[in-house]
């Protein structure tokens, strides 16, 4: 390893880290000397003063300064060692329930300590349960000079090691201002006051004595806003950087057929919206070119993007391409298929289906039509990027619900049309409007279109927010409702009974309406019942010959009944916003009046009235998805566990969010003036490997 890159020296070369230390470390993503300086520590603790011990009640936090009086090992209760000290003003216990003979050793009557943590009432008075203390000797001072940092731990490694190890990595790696380069050109540093690398660190590392717990704690302090500002700009520029080696690519120009176009939507029943025509023009143009599309087009549920989606595969396939769509689940892609074989019934075009569940001879079949080119489209869940999937001349892929996927996943399926130099366009949907903050990070590689126009007669669906205690009057609505030939959906948030969450299971709840009411035929469908199953239960309520339709949230995307119009959604208050909404539009996609009713378990918290007060007010996806950002974070917004988000070390969506139109002119600043740093930059922060980042870079800047 380069003697000029300390940061990049594993943390087995620190004093005290053996390989136990290191396997730890290595839990919370630390490997390196680097890793260890952005490893932040999540609170403060004020150890600048000690106090009295007859000053302490129940509750507090504090530093007490006293000397061992006797140690004791009780018989009674649980092993533990109990250590009592004393000061000029009182007497206060030390319990331990892991200790070494070591420690007892080290903690025999006549020894001076300073201690910290938590005062709680024990059996003989006030106590300390497991602090952390310190030995002192004659002349040591028992304060700290400054705050002491608490940082996030993992089972077996202790503050002390953590505060030891970054210690060290502070002094071997800011020695001097090379060792550990600030990437952040100094005229961005500048425009927004921010201090340089090596000062930030310091700062939050280990903090003056004039900055207070209180202030660091507001997440407002330059030193911790600049390194939240470098990894949100590192990540958008690992994105911009993929997107401009993409569009380095060829990628086949679709030549678009008038007169097959003009056949196609004269067979709809309906006109396009004047945003799907805006939307469909942006796409058409894109693929005109002979650079690879990446776009994605946003909008709310009922807005019309699939049929957007099929005009754009028609014009793949018009020019002699093949088109794949994948969606998230077999519900949707079953969906999507029977719209796109109505919708292609009167051209030559072969749709296929595919998905984990086709096998023996109709999958070898598919296979082979895909391989040799005689289907033209084919629709399907994650199998479509299975190595057994070969394409003749794949031109368009098209995914659905963009943000169940990871990106790796995404990529998968785009390299099955990677042809020599040519890959293919790409159009990524979405009908879980992603606010203006999330996009601007989450989705910066990628052109963003928004229908923002719902097809002419629908009408708004009214939501009321109606207490559980009021469920007799709900199913009586039921039955007047069924009685005037309308179906209706009942949503319930979990399959098995569970009391801790109060949810009605599915099961029962169909039981229980059953029961209620006798002359109404209803159907069940959850996600653990088998694909055929499931989808004869969707067919007969599509069909009306279901009344009520009792399910789970797997009814979120992909089923559309227009004569459904009215849902009752149970425990609203477990799920967000966004998904209540993306619930709430499957019904209202007919011309009549549709209702929702959010049947929530009393009482009902401030947020929880708040939250449902947003839903009951707006239709609008997206001033939804802001104010669900807002009240719970991106991380329920997006869904922080699904597969190819970006995961954050430092910044925070919720409380740096300021920032990101910050990043947007950085970024292109970078770009025009200092190439040289996106490779470090991004490299110190995502994490992707140097190899990756040298091809990607050397594509794009190479002269």
């Amino acid at each position: 390893m380069s003697r000029q890159e300390p940061q990049q020296l594993p943390v087995t070369r620190l004093t005290g880290i053996g390989s136990q230390s290191a396997a730890r470390l290595q839990k919370l993503g630390i490997q390196t000397l680097q890793d260890l300086l952005f490893h932040l520590p999540q609170r403060y603790q004020d150890r600048t003063r000690t106090y009295p011990i007859a000053s302490l009640t129940p509750g507090m936090t504090a530093l007490v300064c006293g000397r061992v009086e006797y140690i004791d090992t009780p018989q009674r209760g649980r092993n533990s060692v109990i250590c009592r000290i004393s000061d000029a003003s009182g007497l206060l216990s030390l319990r331990f329930f892991h200790f070494s003979i070591q420690q007892i050793q080290q903690l025999r009557p006549g020894t001076q300590l300073s201690c910290f943590g938590e005062i709680r009432m024990g059996f003989n008075g006030l106590e300390m349960v497991h602090p952390e203390y310190r030995t002192l000797h004659a002349g040591d001072e028992p304060t700290e000079t400054g705050l002491t940092p608490v940082y996030p731990l993992t089972e077996g490694l202790t503050q002390s090691t953590l505060r030891k190890a970054i210690k060290q990595a502070l002094e071997l790696c800011l020695s001097n201002t090379d060792t550990l380069t600030d990437w952040l050109p100094a005229a961005v540093r500048q425009q927004y006051g921010y201090p340089d690398l090596a000062e930030a660190l310091l700062t939050l590392h280990s903090p003056p004595p004039t900055l207070s717990a209180e202030r660091l704690a507001q997440g407002e302090l330059p030193a911790l806003k600049r390194l939240a500002f470098e990894e949100f700009l590192a990540h958008h520029l690992a994105l911009l950087l993929g997107k401009q080696h993409y569009k380095t690519w060829q990628a086949p120009v679709f030549i678009g057929d008038i007169s097959t176009k003009t056949r196609f939507l004269a067979e709809l029943p309906f006109q396009l919206t004047g945003a799907q025509q805006r939307v469909i023009s942006e796409i058409e143009a894109d693929c005109s070119t002979p650079h690879p599309m990446l776009r994605l087009v946003q909008g709310d549920v009922g807005s019309g993007k699939t049929l957007v989606a099929a005009i754009a595969a028609l014009s793949a396939l018009s020019s002699g391409f093949q088109v794949a769509l994948m969606a998230p689940t077999e519900l949707l892609a079953e969906q999507h298929f029977r719209n796109f074989k109505r919708w292609f019934a009167h051209t030559d075009t072969q749709v296929l289906y595919l998905s984990g569940q086709i096998k023996g001879k109709v999958r070898s079949t598919t296979l082979e039509a895909l391989a040799d080119g005689s289907a033209g489209l084919v629709i399907g869940t994650h199998a479509l990027f299975q190595d057994s999937v070969n394409f003749q001349n794949l031109g368009l892929v098209i995914i659905d619900e963009q943000h169940r996927f990871g990106v790796q996943q995404r990529l998968a399926l785009r390299a099955k049309g990677q042809n020599a130099d040519r890959v293919p366009h790409q159009l990524v949907m979405t009908a879980t409007p992603i606010p203006r903050t999330l996009a601007m990070l989450q989705y910066s590689d990628l052109d963003i279109s928004v229908i923002d126009e719902l097809p002419p007669g629908r009408k708004p669906v009214t939501t009321s927010v109606i207490p559980s205690e009021r469920r007799a009057e709900v199913i009586a609505r039921i039955d007047h409702w069924v009685a005037q030939k309308r179906q209706v959906y009942w949503v319930c948030t979990l399959i098995d009974e569970s009391e801790q969450l109060q949810c009605e299971a599915a099961e029962n709840t169909a039981v229980y309406l059953q029961q209620a009411l006798p002359g109404v035929h209803i159907g069940l469908v959850h996600g653990r019942m088998k694909a055929s199953d499931k989808d004869a239960v969707m067919q007969a309520f599509k069909q009306g010959d279901c009344d009520l339709l009792v399910a789970t949230t797997v009814i979120e995307v992909g089923v559309d009944v227009p004569n459904a119009g009215l849902m009752i959604i149970e425990n609203p208050e477990r799920l967000g916003l966004s998904q209540l909404h993306q619930l709430r539009g499957r019904v209202g996609r007919g011309s009549l009046a549709s209702y929702c009713l959010l049947l929530y378990q009393s009482p009902l918290s401030e947020t929880g009235k708040q939250r449902l007060g947003i839903l009951r007010e707006s239709n609008d996806g997206f001033v939804i998805a802001e104010k669900d950002l807002e009240l719970r974070g991106p991380g329920e917004v997006i869904g922080n566990r699904q597969t190819g988000q970006i995961q954050f070390k430092i910044a925070d969506l919720s409380r740096d969010r300021e920032l990101l139109d910050r990043v947007q002119t950085a970024a292109q600043l970078i770009c025009r003036q200092h190439p040289e740093t996106i490779k470090p930059l991004v490299q110190r922060w995502t994490g992707g490997s140097l190899q990756d980042l040298d091809e990607l870079f050397h594509t794009v800047y190479s002269p």
